[in-house]
């Protein structure tokens, strides 16, 4: 009973990636914010903002865009470090979203299967070597070179190997990276 429901949450599409999830733990926000910042000097302009929201398709109004990161930029900085990058993305969560459990129920299980429906861009319940590339150009990762490079990414967690990963080898395979064993 709970795998029918479990397949059906899959079945439903998510347009857009957001950041919207309340149990976004700092390990996960580190990472978007390492990826939003090209250049490696601990800060996102508005700029390199803008760009990673194209790249990912979520077209921002660029003037908008500068008003609301403006406003948490330190004085005498060039952009937004960490802590300001966080409370950035808090205040959009609770603006937008509502905050806690106003459009999903924030658990972890929601988080991993809207992760989940960005890669699987079909929406047949699978994300393949394909699909799994083109998420990896938008985010401008060197990975997504080769496709040989990423279906050896699939096979790393392809665990009953048919070529693509379920949402319970992706489920796997993001519990071994938040929470690797010892």
């Amino acid at each position: 009973m709970e795998f029918n429901n479990e397949k059906k949450k899959l079945s439903r599409q998510s347009s857009s990636f957001r950041l919207r999830s309340p149990s976004l733990n700092a390990l996960r926000l580190h990472r978007v914010f390492d990826l939003f910042d090209k250049n490696n000097d601990g800060f996102i302009t508005v700029e390199e903002l803008s760009q990673a929201l194209s790249r990912l398709g979520l077209e921002a109004d660029f003037s908008d865009l500068k008003s609301t990161v403006d406003s948490f930029i330190k004085p005498d900085k060039t952009g937004l470090r960490f802590d300001d990058f966080a409370a950035l993305h808090k205040t959009l969560d609770e603006s937008f979203f509502g905050g806690e459990g106003s459009c999903c129920d924030g658990s972890p299980e929601s988080d991993l299967e809207e992760a989940f429906n960005v890669f699987d861009e079909d929406g047949d319940g699978f994300i393949s070597a394909v699909e799994l590339q083109k998420v990896l150009k938008k985010l401008g990762l060197p990975e997504a070179g080769e496709i040989e490079q990423v279906k050896k990414m699939i096979v790393s967690v392809d665990s009953n190997h048919d070529g693509r990963v379920d949402f319970f080898e992706f489920k796997n395979m993001m519990q071994t990276v938040v929470a690797p064993s010892s």
